[in-house]
């Protein structure tokens, strides 16, 4: 669950931008779908503990992260939040499978390889488990980053822009992965989004 009340943030001296309040129950999907600029990004930083509202609460599964100490947060994201970034951000000199159990060791969870693969290999890119990640086409790196997002099992999986750059087949293809997965794991899935193609596949939408 996630749920966020009278949440702020104010860049420097401008002005502060108020988000609407969100309540987005265990297994739900959302969209929020604004221009650029409207701030879509700054929400999802906020609700992955990236940003520290200026007022507010932010809640995940009960748990009111803003009161989090920094070494608490990092902690409870990589166990409780999956982030899945516009751009990916690997470990280049790692290999795709190394990444991932990076991402079980800095949220304090147990390496497991057996997840590793079952994951890489529910998002048919078992193969590339040793493969480094500057060795992957585009479309490999998108699965990895949700294998990444997914591994630890999170409660909210936040999703920053992932189909603005697709085309209608690839983009129809990365929703339905991501419904998908979250639903495997049953998880919250919140989609931050300005693409307009998005509107008619989600039911539950937040406009900014």
């Amino acid at each position: 669950m996630l749920r966020t009340n009278a949440l702020t943030f104010q860049y420097n001296n401008g002005p502060a931008i108020q988000f609407p309040d969100i309540l987005c129950q265990k297994g739900e999907s959302w969209l929020v779908l604004g221009q650029s600029g409207s701030g879509k990004t700054t929400l999802l930083h906020l609700l992955g503990g990236l940003l520290p509202p200026g007022s507010g609460t932010i809640e995940v599964g009960g748990t009111d992260i803003a009161q989090l100490s920094p070494s608490q947060l990092d902690q409870f994201r990589g166990k409780h939040i999956g982030i899945i970034f516009q751009q990916a951000h690997f470990i280049r000199s790692l290999t795709v499978g190394e990444n991932l159990k990076i991402a079980q060791e800095l949220a304090g969870l147990p390496v497991d390889i057996a997840k590793v693969t079952t994951f890489l290999d529910r998002l048919n890119i078992g193969d590339k488990i040793n493969k480094r990640t500057d060795e992957l086409s585009v479309g490999e790196k998108q699965r990895v980053a949700i294998a990444r997002a997914l591994i630890n099992q999170p409660e909210i999986i936040l999703a920053d822009e992932p189909t603005s750059a697709l085309d209608d087949n690839n983009c129809d293809e990365v929703v339905q992965l991501l419904e998908e997965q979250a639903a495997a794991v049953e998880a919250t899935l919140l989609v931050v989004t300005h693409d307009g193609r998005l509107k008619d596949k989600f039911s539950n939408q937040i406009l900014m």
